[in-house]
């Protein structure tokens, strides 16, 4: 027998093999996912466009020589990414989480030594040709990789305070460097982890403690501090008032009072002593923006008048007046939705929200649905990340939120935060597309 007729058969069966592979993978991909995520990154890269447009210096809507060219190019190179995603072994993803994580710190811990100060923030490689990567953005699909294989250990739990230990300690260390990289904003949104956690079993009391100190730190803000101590000493009496038995807890029910009127003091502190003067005009925009509409308040008075100005139907695709002027700054990244508020009115603006909205429920759905406790973990993680950039970028350009600088995702202007965003979603569905394979394993 040839050398030829000896290796045709076992070729054959080699591609074959790869095509059944490929069949099965692209079977069982929610292709209703893979849909959102391209309707979202087209719009975006339409709008980015409409945000830098200006009709006294026409520039075809792929030059390089302006964003939407630019972000097409990332575009690009996220399809090639999705391709290596959907193709490496999905196991990979779990087996590798811990070095890509350490991998992934190493680099913001370089880019803390040796990138240049940019807008006073240290968080850029400079990758030469103009290209620029921001490791922060990586960060958040390494870490969720790295949480989810901790949480993934059949022998922790998360009443355990050694388990709480290494999981705090993993979800926030990135956190910790990019806020020295002085990158506030990027480091906010681990703390969305918190809602994946909690999926897993972890206490509702520490979500509940959470979510009571930032509704204190707010309203500390918004309420003279004398009426704000007597509206929870009386709530805590009307509760004491309903149910007896708490008074059995008397002495507890003080100390939690104490505890918080010693924040409620703090905050002032915090504020005009810990954080960086930007920082305090954030805060002072979020109040109240028409103190100094000039100044501080000028990015969200500007997007609002945008947006309001867009009315129900808009003003039409390239006819967004406060766009072609420039009275939104950063209107291609952080407050893109301006553009399409403005330009396609509450009709546009509702269609994107509903498409995060179908997104976000397809995703847990898929989190839901998988059979290992990796794979259902980290879909809560993608979720909480996704939902977090959702609601405090709309927020922050309707005036609910404060202006701390992070992406639309999918929509935004950027490289570093589509690629991180692609990756963080397509884990997932490659993740889903092999699920079957889990119980076997």
């Amino acid at each position: 027998m040839s050398v030829e007729q000896k290796v045709l058969p076992k070729y054959k069966i080699a591609t074959r093999s790869s095509h059944r592979t490929s069949r099965r993978i692209t079977e069982h991909i929610d292709w209703f996912t893979v849909l959102i995520y391209f309707l979202l990154v087209a719009m975006g890269w339409m709008n980015i466009y409409a945000a830098v447009y200006s009709p006294d210096n026409i520039v075809n809507i792929m030059s390089f020589d302006i964003n939407s060219g630019k972000q097409l190019v990332w575009i690009g190179a996220s399809l090639l990414l999705i391709l290596v995603l959907l193709v490496v072994d999905y196991k990979v993803y779990e087996h590798l989480a811990y070095p890509i994580y350490g991998a992934i710190i190493l680099l913001l811990l370089v880019t803390l030594v040796v990138a240049k100060p940019i807008a006073g923030s240290r968080s850029w490689l400079d990758l030469g040709a103009g290209i620029r990567l921001q490791p922060a953005e990586l960060a958040k699909f390494a870490t969720a990789l790295a949480v989810s294989k901790y949480l993934s250990n059949v022998n922790l739990s998360q009443q355990k305070f050694k388990d709480q230990l290494g999981l705090a300690a993993l979800t926030f260390l990135p956190p910790v460097i990019i806020i020295l990289q002085n990158e506030t904003g990027s480091a906010l949104v681990f703390a969305a982890f918190i809602l994946a956690f909690f999926r897993e079993g972890m206490s509702p009391m520490i979500l509940i403690i959470g979510s009571v100190a930032a509704a204190i730190f707010i309203l500390t803000l918004l309420v003279p501090k004398l009426y704000l101590i007597i509206g929870i000493t009386a709530l805590m009496g009307l509760a004491v008032w309903l149910d007896y038995r708490l008074l059995r807890r008397i002495k507890t029910m003080a100390a939690m009072l104490l505890l918080i009127v010693g924040m409620i003091f703090s905050v002032d502190y915090f504020v005009n002593n810990i954080l960086q003067p930007h920082q305090q005009n954030r805060i002072q925009a979020l109040i109240n923006p028409e103190a100094d509409p000039l100044g501080y308040g000028w990015n969200v008075t500007q997007s609002k008048i945008a947006i309001g100005s867009g009315g129900f139907w808009g003003k039409g695709f390239l006819e967004g007046t406060q766009t072609k002027f420039d009275f939104v700054p950063e209107q291609s990244t952080d407050f893109i939705f301006c553009t399409i508020g403005e330009e396609h009115g509450w009709i546009g603006s509702s269609i994107l929200i509903a498409l995060f909205i179908f997104l976000l429920i397809r995703i847990v759905k898929i989190a839901e649905r998988q059979r290992s406790v990796f794979g259902r973990t980290y879909g809560y993680c993608v979720a909480s990340i996704i939902f977090f950039h959702f609601l405090i970028n709309v927020g922050m350009t309707i005036g609910l939120a404060p202006v701390v600088g992070i992406p639309l995702p999918f929509f935004s202007y950027g490289g570093s935060s589509l690629w991180s965003f692609t990756i963080l979603l397509f884990i997932l569905i490659a993740l889903d597309a092999n699920r079957s394979k889990d119980l076997a394993r």
